[in-house]
């Protein structure tokens, strides 16, 4: 009895269908089969799909709905049942060639950043998890639909039926968004931002307290080594020592400055940038030959290969300052604080470069800024152009920025005819290059202008290169030739392939180092060169310190 029932159910809900939305919706799933520029998971997969198919559906029901608004002619009867059982046999036949070809597209995103191919990307798996995502979202939007007849039915009482229901779906949209954004949303990030407050000051057993004054924590320093924060404390203890950068390099060298505020230092980020100038100052940071101020990621991380690697070219003569700004990872913090890294990064600029600017210019050290991700594009907005012509800083090393970055964004429309989007070339290279795998499209030759500035960037980045206007679209980087690491089976789908990216965000950080969002140090090594351009550094000794840099920090 129970097994009819369910039956019953289960036939009345497919009977409920649209077969134009099933149409569309397949169409919709097949292409989400196709890759992009992060191997995926069938988990992520299975997940995508669904959603793609959600959203075809639901576009298919739209044209329907239209289609009888018209009123145009449609087929009835018998031709209506054997037109839907032969557009359902080619949704299903569609659908089973695109499984079958997933394994070979993912395989070759896979092939491209040196990964063990798969044996199977789990088409079954990919369509129960699929299946699930769609029912749920279905669900959901019965829901919705629903709650807005109830309202629109109580109004009916109060106005006339059409008035009656727009005020029920504004209202039921305004439901919805409250109790989304309102309970759920808030809920989860602000449980988030405790986790990630608890797990940042959490103590690592083997790493003590330092005993030099020169180090950020120490006794003499103005900053407790308590409130540094678990990245603060990773940042202020990992740099490479004297010998061990004696002995790579082959001369002498000093023992690197690196500062580190995090959120516990102060109330307000300018506070925390006060209090940073002064330990900066304290420990000769304005004494070194060069000084980088650093814009962490959203957890306030900074990405080890890219200081190691500058510390090194610089013989330890070097001084970096970093501000943190938030727990929450990268995403979640330009979700809920997008200005506040904003905030952060400009109060210590304007801090550090109001000193710096205050100095001798032949008795400062050169200055340049770094960010990686979310820290790239808040190192960007830290300062204003205008307001450093008249001093303007050395430098620029920024690696991953995400496609919000308006710096970079405009930089990359403006680029010279010819160049691909992936991998720009903006004017005489003077001050804007962009650097991949394999270095710059710029000779090595070509002079610099007084500012340098380097876009450090990988083709399978889709932090950096998603953008909304693909839902319509297709971007400029899928055009010939295309970046060396994405597969030449990706293709541009309306709507989808916007959609795909926006996952690849999320997982970008799962590649191997030297695609996606992981930047690899002998990366780093390459756009240190250009930006600072330390002297003595033969190609013999830079193949060495490379070959130390991987070693080091895989």
């Amino acid at each position: 009895m129970k097994q009819q029932i369910l039956i019953g159910i289960v036939l009345r809900f497919l009977r409920s269908l649209s077969a134009g939305g099933v149409v569309l919706g397949t169409i919709f799933f097949a292409a989400s089969l196709t890759p992009t520029l992060i191997p995926r998971t069938f988990l992520l997969q299975g997940a995508l799909s669904g959603a793609c198919f959600a959203v075809g559906y639901a576009m298919g029901v739209g044209w329907r709905w239209l289609w009888r608004y018209m009123q145009l002619p449609e087929p009835r009867g018998r031709l209506e049942r054997w037109l839907k059982a032969a557009v359902l046999g080619l949704c299903l036949v569609l659908a089973v060639v695109f499984l079958w070809k997933t394994t070979e597209w993912q395989n070759s995103i896979r092939a491209l950043m040196e990964m063990e191919p798969v044996g199977s990307a789990h088409p079954i798996e990919v369509s129960l998890i699929a299946i699930l995502t769609f029912l749920a979202l279905v669900l959901l939007t019965r829901l919705f639909i629903l709650v807005i007849d109830l309202i629109s039915k109580g109004a009916d009482r109060l106005m006339p039926p059409r008035v009656s229901r727009v005020v029920g779906f504004a209202v039921g949209i305004v439901l919805f968004w409250s109790l989304a954004n309102g309970l759920l949303v808030r809920y989860v990030l602000h449980v988030a931002d405790s986790s990630f407050a608890a797990l940042d000051a959490l103590f690592e057993q083997d790493r003590e307290r330092p005993t030099s004054p020169l180090k950020t924590g120490s006794a003499a320093s103005l900053l407790a080594w308590e409130e540094l924060g678990r990245t603060g404390r990773r940042f202020v203890s990992s740099s490479p020592g004297v010998e061990e950068i004696a002995t790579v390099t082959g001369k002498p060298a000093l023992e690197p400055i690196r500062v580190y505020a995090s959120l516990r230092a102060g109330d307000t980020a300018g506070e925390r940038a006060k209090l940073a100038l002064e330990e900066l100052k304290r420990v000769g940071g304005f004494d070194r030959s060069v000084l980088v101020v650093i814009t962490p990621t959203g957890t306030g991380w900074i990405d080890p290969a890219a200081i190691d690697t500058v510390e090194y070219l610089h013989h330890g003569d070097i001084a970096s300052v970093a501000l943190q700004y938030s727990y929450l990872s990268s995403p979640l913090s330009l979700l809920v604080e997008p200005d506040y890294g904003m905030e952060a990064a400009q109060a210590l600029f304007a801090e550090v470069y109001g000193y710096w600017t205050s100095l001798p210019p032949d008795h400062r050290p050169k200055l340049y800024l770094h960010g990686l991700s979310l820290g790239a594009l808040n190192s960007e907005r830290s300062t204003d152009v205008f307001e450093i012509l008249g001093d303007p800083i050395d430098g620029a090393l920024w690696s991953g920025p995400p496609f919000a970055s308006r710096i970079w964004r405009q930089v990359t429309q403006a680029r010279n005819a010819g160049s691909p989007a992936w991998l720009p070339e903006f004017r005489n290279g003077a001050t804007f290059r962009f650097m991949n795998q394999n270095g710059p499209t710029v000779p090595t030759e070509t002079p610099w202008g007084r500012m340098r500035i380097v876009y450090l960037q990988y083709a399978s980045d889709a932090i950096t290169f998603f953008d909304y206007h693909d839902l319509y679209r297709q971007p400029d980087w899928m055009n010939a030739p295309r970046g060396p690491d994405v597969s030449p089976h990706l293709r541009w789908f309306p709507i989808v392939t916007m959609l795909q990216l926006a996952v690849d965000m999320a997982v970008a950080n799962g590649t191997p180092m030297g695609y996606g969002h992981v930047f690899a140090p002998e990366h780093y090594l390459k756009a240190w060169l250009a930006v600072t351009d330390p002297p003595g550094w033969t190609p013999e000794n830079i193949d060495r310190l490379a070959r130390h840099l991987a070693k080091r920090d895989r």
